[in-house]
C-alpha cells in the first residue's frame, strides 16, 4: 500500500457534494488531507465533464463509484462512456435491490441480471464490483450464506467485489478473513472501523473503534488490493475531521510497509 492508493468514498461527505460549487469545495478539502482519489457516489446531478473538471482541479483520481442498479440496466453504454471520461476502471453497485435479499430465487435472479452486464463492461476495459452490506451474511439456500453464493455462482472475470468490512465484521466477521477469501476478486475495499455507544454497534474512524485494522490492511496487502477506499456512513462530528483521522491511521500503517 503507498498514499497513491488511498481514497476517500464521498458518501461520507454527501451532505456536501450536492452542487458543483459544494463538490469542488469538498474535492479540495479532501486533496488537503491527503488523500490521491475519491469515489463518486451520492453526489448531486451534474454532467460527467463537469465532475471530471472539478476532481482534476483538486488533483483528485476517480478511482471507483457507485451506480444504482436502475442505471446498470438501464443506461448502460453511457455509465461506460462516464467512467472512461473519468479514467475509473471500477464500476460499484451499492446493494441489490431489496426484492432480491431473502431468498435463494432472488439470488439468482440478481446472478442472472448482472451477468450481461459485469461481461459488457469487461468488454469494455472495466470492472464490476458489488458492495456488501450485513445481509448478504445470511443464508440463502439453507446452506451458503448470500456471500457465498455470490461468489460461487458468478464469473470471476467479470464479478468483482468491494468488501466493506464493517459490514463483513457485523455479518459474522471476522473481515480480515473476508478479505482473504476475495483473494483475486477484489481490488477494491472499504474501510471503516466500529465502535460501540450507547449498547449499539455503529461506524468509526479507522483505529477508533475495535476492529483488528492492522490485521485487516495486512490481508489486504496480501491479497493485492489496489484500492484502500474509506468510508464512513454516519459521523459523530464533522465528516472532514472522521476523513482526517482515517487518513492518519492509513498513513501509520503504510509506514509499517515491509
Amino acid at each position: 500500500m503507498n498514499k497513491d492508493r488511498i481514497a476517500a468514498q464521498l458518501y461520507t461527505v454527501r451532505e456536501f457534494t450536492q452542487s458543483p460549487e459544494r463538490l469542488g469545495e469538498t474535492l479540495r478539502k479532501i486533496a488537503d488531507i491527503g488523500y490521491a482519489a475519491v469515489q463518486v457516489s451520492a453526489i448531486g446531478r451534474m454532467p460527467p465533464e463537469q465532475v471530471k473538471e472539478l476532481a482534476d482541479e483538486a488533483g483528485l483520481g476517480i478511482c471507483a463509484t457507485h451506480v444504482g442498479y436502475d442505471r446498470l440496466q438501464d443506461d448502460l453504454e453511457a455509465v461506460i462512456r462516464e467512467h472512461k471520461l473519468w479514467n475509473c476502471r471500477y464500476v460499484g453497485l451499492g446493494s441489490m435491490p431489496q426484492s432480491y435479499r431473502e431468498s435463494r430465487e432472488g439470488y439468482a435472479a440478481f446472478v442472472r441480471e448482472m451477468a450481461p452486464i459485469a461481461a459488457r463492461l469487461a468488454e469494455n476495459g472495466l470492472q464490476f464490483i458489488y458492495h456488501n452490506h450485513r445481509f448478504e451474511f445470511a443464508r440463502v439456500d439453507g446452506t451458503r450464506i448470500g456471500m457465498d453464493y455470490l461468489l460461487e455462482e458468478t464469473d470471476p472475470a467479470a464479478f468483482g467485489f468491494e468488501l466493506d468490512v464493517y459490514w463483513a465484521q457485523a455479518g459474522g466477521g471476522p473481515a480480515a478473513d473476508w478479505v482473504r477469501k476475495l483473494k483475486g476478486r477484489m481490488a477494491v475495499v472499504h474501510l471503516k472501523d466500529m465502535a460501540v455507544v450507547r449498547d449499539e454497534a455503529v461506524t468509526a474512524e479507522l483505529g477508533e473503534g475495535n476492529m483488528d485494522v492492522s490485521g485487516i490492511v495486512q490481508a489486504c496487502r496480501d491479497i493485492g488490493v489496489e484500492w484502500y477506499v474509506v468510508e464512513q456512513d454516519d459521523c459523530r462530528r464533522d465528516p472532514f475531521e472522521s476523513l482526517a483521522i482515517s487518513y492518519r491511521r492509513l498513513m501509520r500503517e503504510m509506514s509499517s510497509d515491509h
